[in-house]
């Protein structure tokens, strides 16, 4: 790969807890974003400087409304890239990307304006300077201590580091959403995998809860398809997952009790994705840093989903799931600056990944896209997120996302809310809702 930046050294401990100097921090706000992107465009101006992003909604935007309307409605494609002049962008594509170019004719990427639209509230802002310097990963490196509403690493020394900033990536504190997931098989059939009601928190970013020990919080309640409706599944996260397990809960309404399942995590089949991904594929990538060594691997330009509001927010499902592929008219990639993360599986470890490569948007931490690999070192699937930021909280949103898998040649659909009443920004639940009593009292038919 040829990088555009300085690659991290590679003497650097995988499993450190390395804090960053005063001196190294005075550059957050300066020549760096208050969350550690570089503030100068690139030198041929492709990438613009950033100066704040989108804080202001476009016309149409109805307060309160879970739709948002697309900003860049009227913009045209700069670049279209396909099968007949991808090798000229090859440095420039995911694995993943160059896999679909190469398998599907009727692939192609759309490739629009720049913009730097990603935003934070100042408080986020004023945070992440105060846990760059006191931030630091333990349990080689899968827990982490010392930071609260803030990125714990803006200039992040590891790989570990710098997912962590993923998974803590800021959407807002607490925010629902009515959803379908959906895949698409080889031969052309959508199938709608789950619908229901997804509940998220973190704690991590609750300003009023500035000792809390966990930093996220799923809870989803199924009304969608028949066999399924009722059931019920929560999730909870402790910010020391390398030495503490995730707590998880399912409830299933034949049996009428709610059931621990430790095995919601790794490389589980997702039931959520009709098993067509794992649970760790879940935003790319979640849950504990266990079955990985994680190694930060460099700065680069890249082409990425980014302001997909169209996909997000405008497009109907029969639209947007095509044969093969999503809809390239409906799918916006632009060029950005993303951190590579090579994550490859520890030799007394097991999962259905040998070797993983996330590619970590500079300007919100959130991994933008994967290209995952089986045992035998091929190519096995290519995860994208398809960035729509919520210009009004402001937050960057990402909870839309989906998988290939380059053998089955089936691909997944996760997070699809634009026939459903969009994402809406909420107040956390109290803490009574977050027990498995609450579980069951919420997926009962």
């Amino acid at each position: 790969m040829r990088f555009m930046l300085t690659l991290i050294a590679a003497a650097l401990p995988l499993c450190a807890g390395a804090t960053i100097t005063a001196d190294e921090a005075k550059a957050l706000g300066t020549t760096l974003t208050p969350i550690g992107a570089e503030k100068a465009g690139n030198k041929d101006g492709s990438i613009p400087a950033y100066t704040g992003g989108m804080t202001t909604p476009p016309a149409g935007y109805k307060a309160g409304d879970g739709i948002r309307p697309n900003p860049f409605a009227g913009e045209k494609p700069l670049l279209v890239i396909d099968a007949k002049n991808a090798a000229q962008h090859a440095d420039k594509l995911t694995e993943g990307a160059k896999a679909l170019i190469q398998r599907y004719p009727t692939f192609r990427m759309d490739v629009y304006k720049t913009h730097r639209t990603v935003a934070f509230p100042k408080y986020v802002t004023d945070n992440t300077a105060k846990s760059a310097l006191k931030a630091k990963t333990l349990n080689d490196g899968r827990s982490m201590e010392g930071a609260h509403a803030g990125f714990p690493f803006p200039i992040p020394k590891t790989g570990y580091e710098a997912m962590w900033n993923h998974l803590v990536r800021f959407n807002g504190v607490a925010y629902e959403s009515k959803y379908r997931n959906l895949t698409m098989d080889a031969n052309g059939r959508v199938t709608l995998a789950v619908e229901g009601q997804s509940t998220q928190e973190y704690p991590f970013w609750d300003v009023n809860k500035p000792d809390a020990d966990i930093f996220w919080k799923l809870k989803l309640q199924y009304s969608g398809p028949a066999r399924r409706a009722g059931e019920a599944l929560m999730l909870v996260d402790p910010l020391d997952i390398g030495s503490k397990e995730r707590r998880a809960w399912t409830y299933l309404p034949g049996q009428r009790r709610v059931k621990v399942a430790p095995d919601l995590a790794h490389d589980t089949p997702n039931p959520g994705t009709a098993g067509s991904t794992t649970f760790d594929d879940t935003f790319i990538f979640n849950g504990a840093m266990d079955r990985f060594d994680f190694k930060l691997v460099g700065k680069k330009e890249m082409y990425v989903p980014y302001n997909a509001y169209q996909a997000v927010y405008q497009a109907k499902q029969d639209d947007l799931l095509k044969p093969n592929h999503l809809n390239p008219d409906l799918v916006r990639w632009e060029l950005h600056r993303v951190w590579v993360v090579d994550a490859t599986l520890k030799a007394d470890k097991r999962h259905v990944y040998g070797k993983r490569t996330f590619y970590l948007d500079e300007d919100s931490w959130a991994a933008l896209a994967s290209d995952g690999y089986d045992a035998r070192g091929q190519l096995y699937r290519a995860g994208f997120a398809y960035m729509a930021p919520s210009y009004d909280v402001p937050a960057p949103y990402t909870d839309m996302f989906g998988h290939y898998d380059l053998v089955s040649r089936i691909y997944s659909v996760t997070g699809f809310i634009a026939e459903t009443g969009g994402l809406k920004q909420t107040k956390p639940l109290g803490d009574r809702e977050w027990t498995p009593d609450a579980l069951a009292g919420s997926g009962i038919r």
